[in-house]
């Protein structure tokens, strides 16, 4: 299981302060790396927009 932020994303940052493992990547909308995430979900539970999907 992966996941990825989509275009919804409005940068906010809930998903940065609730990655437990430091996963997600700052920018004018945010990114996941691959090499840290380790698809616990807490970023997907955590956005407020759904902008995180699982693929």
């Amino acid at each position: 299981m992966a996941y990825r932020i989509t275009d919804e994303c409005l940068a906010c940052g809930t998903c940065l302060e609730s990655c437990p493992n430091g996963a997600i990547i700052e920018g004018d909308t945010y990114r996941i790396d691959p090499d840290k995430c380790e698809n616990c979900g807490t970023c997907l539970e955590a956005c407020p927009t759904g902008a995180i999907i699982e693929e």
